[in-house]
């Protein structure tokens, strides 16, 4: 009898995921609120994008779309919730390099794989990033920089968001590409490693760029590079990476974007991935999105899939020599 239940289970567990994966259960996908987790707290820059995509997808799909923030362990409580969750589309993941990043560090407490575990839904937008000292700094551009790290060894700090965050990873590419040896001073969030950069302590650090053209109008910063591709309107004297001779470092802006687990119908990944990109690409969306300091990408599921392998190998690499590790 027990051997019949548990092949009872085992036959019904199959026919669940055989209907989420049928046409039919497509086509009537959503019939109920779709939940999108969050790993960081509410108001960071993950989250609003996140918030502006769930509000504005939950019209054309005819039920909401419900941010949810499961905070914690640089994203890995969310990010291991959406990987066991049932694949019907119904519990995404809005995340960032992250995902990758924690399955990528020794001694990760990560349990889950960035590939097996997920389906590619579409990359929403990229956040780049800006190099930032204080106005009483002695370095005033990125060669500035990179000489002083070489002439004074472990003499330059620069201030992060914690241990393998983007701004962490940055840093660590930087001394890796000058052959230089630099102070990583880690913070709890870029705010608490922003106000000691302005007060001089630290170095510099690289910043998401939003609200940073202000900070520099009122003198309260000064910014020697741009992690983008061409000029930016808001920074018209800075000259973008490229520009200073790190082409290399445009390639440290944070993605963010949408995944749901692996086993997801692809019919119901598609429906997810175009009503994104719809979205992405209305005007109104756009606006707010610059006004956030993102650039717009809205790609497919194959196009973000081999995006994520490209960036899993470019920061493989740059883990390997820096020798960064999760924190204890």
């Amino acid at each position: 009898m027990k051997k019949l239940l548990v092949a009872a289970g085992c036959v019904g567990t199959f026919l669940v995921g055989a209907l989420s994966s049928a046409p039919g259960y497509a086509q009537n996908y959503p019939n109920k609120p779709v939940r999108m987790l969050v790993g960081f707290a509410a108001g960071g820059p993950t989250d609003v994008i996140a918030r502006v995509m769930a509000q504005d997808m939950s019209i054309p799909m005819g039920q909401s779309v419900i941010v949810e923030n499961r905070v914690g362990a640089n994203a890995i409580i969310a990010t291991e919730a959406v990987a066991h969750a049932a694949p019907d589309g119904y519990t995404l993941l809005f995340s960032s390099l992250s995902l990758l990043v924690n399955a990528l560090l020794p001694n990760t407490k990560a349990k889950y794989d960035p590939f097996k575990d997920f389906a590619p839904v579409s990359n929403a937008a990229l956040l780049p990033m800006v190099v930032v000292t204080a106005p009483s700094s002695s370095f005033n551009s990125m060669k500035d920089l990179a000489a002083l790290a070489k002439t004074r060894e472990n003499s330059v700090s620069y201030g992060t968001s914690g241990i393998g965050g983007s701004s962490h990873l940055a840093g660590a590419w930087l001394e890796n590409m000058t052959g230089t040896k630099m102070i990583n001073v880690p913070f709890k969030g870029n705010g608490p490693a922003l106000a000691e950069v302005m007060s001089g302590r630290v170095s510099f650090m690289f910043y998401p760029i939003v609200g940073i053209a202000d900070q520099m109008a009122a003198r309260k910063l000064k910014v020697i590079a741009v992690g983008t591709a061409t000029p930016d309107p808001d920074f018209p004297d800075i000259p973008t990476m490229a520009q200073a001779g790190f082409p290399e470092l445009v390639a440290t802006a944070p993605w963010v974007g949408v995944l749901a687990p692996a086993g997801t119908s692809p019919a119901i990944v598609s429906r997810l991935s175009g009503e994104m990109r719809k979205s992405l690409a209305k005007a109104d969306i756009k606006s707010r999105m610059k006004g956030l300091g993102a650039v717009v990408v809205g790609d497919t599921p194959e196009e973000f899939a081999a995006f994520l392998r490209k960036d899993h190998e470019r920061w493989a690499r740059v883990i390997k020599a820096s020798g960064v590790t999760a924190e204890e």
